[in-house]
């Protein structure tokens, strides 16, 4: 069964950070482009960070820029994606989501060509 699975969502204080995890099954995520998203009450989802299926692309949410790092680690099958400094409008509920091919910087648009995508994680950064 092809599966994505995020974990590491929680409640954090601003400036505080978290470790977000999409771990996959059923396939293999080297050789794919990854992108996180994120969608909170109200709001459209949006991306915030993507790479291309060689990991030599990387882009960001100018909101993200600085702050969140993308990485992968193929012998865990699994991508990650880093946030520091957060603040409270980064609460959302985060997704990661798998496309078979590169598509360069429109790998930041949900409506991009991704056929697998996660159940989702909460993100909620609040004193």
């Amino acid at each position: 069964q092809v599966q994505l699975v995020e974990s590491g969502g929680g409640l954090v204080q601003p400036g505080g950070s978290l470790r977000l995890s999409c771990a996959a099954s059923g396939f293999t995520l080297a050789g794919n482009t990854i992108g996180w998203f994120r969608q909170a009450p109200g709001k459209e989802r949006e991306g915030v960070s993507c790479t291309s299926s060689s990991h030599d692309s990387t882009y960001y949410a100018d909101s993200v820029k600085g702050r969140f790092t993308i990485s992968r680690d193929n012998a865990k099958n699994t991508v990650y994606l880093q946030m520091n400094s957060l603040k409270p409008e980064d609460t959302a509920v985060y997704y990661c989501a798998a496309a078979g091919f590169s598509f360069g910087v429109g790998c930041l648009y949900p409506t991009g060509p991704y056929t697998n995508w996660g159940q989702g994680t909460q993100v909620t950064v609040s004193s």
